[in-house]
């Protein structure tokens, strides 16, 4: 077999052998929840322009066509709005289901315009890489929010939040605050233009859960960060025993982004 298409082949080994077993418990609960979305978060960290040109390239002429043509109908790619040591591109990819994360690696595989027009990435030498590293996580949706939301296509600033929970408990006790207890209405109620939230269910830092919102710029993510805080329902939800965040929140981490021209997001 030749290297090019060894390294193809045990790359699709390598996934699959990851997600197949978290696919087959997740078909059964699909039943279920049928609606829900899950998302790919793939963080790239990036040495110079030369590596962020292969990449964003990469994603503009060869992924974003293949994800579309896959039914992948929203890709969002993302660059930091004020990056501090190397630089970072976040890509957002829904899928229908792991199912279809499944049929969508398979379908790209095979994609022959997919692999000749994202060559020099995919087959960039150990001595030229395209990028450090990524980083990656599935997500699950949240069931009071099943669906991406593609905010309105004019200039705007997204916020990425990830909270990082001390247990699996207290991790799902968090999101039965966001689904049953109205904190996901709250942030629809008053303007944040939520795009996703996301239960980890692989990746790094787990347990968590992450989400996004929109803004138009830096002062309307202030105002509206204001009006969270003094929401009446946010304080009456805050203050029911067992759903303080300092007993199921033990980090918070807030990334600004900017949304990259080609981005579907």
């Amino acid at each position: 077999m030749k290297r090019r298409s060894f390294v193809k082949a045990s790359l699709m080994t390598g996934t699959a052998a990851i997600i197949s077993p978290v696919m087959s418990k997740a078909v059964v609960k699909d039943h279920q929840h049928e609606s829900a979305e899950f998302y790919e978060l793939r963080v790239y960290t990036l040495k110079d322009d030369i590596q962020q040109k292969l990449v964003e390239d990469f994603y503009s002429q060869a992924a974003i066509p293949a994800f579309n043509k896959a039914g992948v109908e929203h890709v969002g790619v993302f660059t930091e709005l004020k990056p501090e040591g190397q630089t970072r591109l976040f890509v957002l990819i829904p899928y229908h289901s792991l199912v279809h994360f499944n049929e969508v690696i398979v379908k790209l595989e095979q994609d022959k315009v997919f692999q000749q027009k994202g060559i020099s990435y995919l087959t960039a030498p150990a001595t030229a890489p395209a990028y450090i590293r990524i980083e990656s996580s599935i997500m699950k949706a949240f069931a009071h929010s099943p669906k991406l939301v593609v905010p309105p296509n004019k200039s705007r600033i997204f916020e990425l939040r990830q909270y990082q929970s001390a247990s699996e408990a207290a991790g799902k006790k968090k999101i039965e605050m966001f689904n049953d207890q109205g904190e996901i209405d709250i942030f629809k109620r008053l303007g944040f233009k939520p795009v996703f939230w996301g239960e980890t269910i692989i990746g790094p830092s787990r347990p968590n859960l992450t989400y996004m919102v929109t803004f138009d710029d830096l002062d309307s993510k202030a105002a509206h960060w204001k009006s969270f805080v003094n929401d009446a329902q946010w304080k009456k939800i805050s203050t029911v025993d067992g759903y303080s965040d300092a007993l199921l929140v033990n980090k918070i981490t807030s990334t600004l982004l900017l949304p990259a021209v080609y981005s579907q997001v």
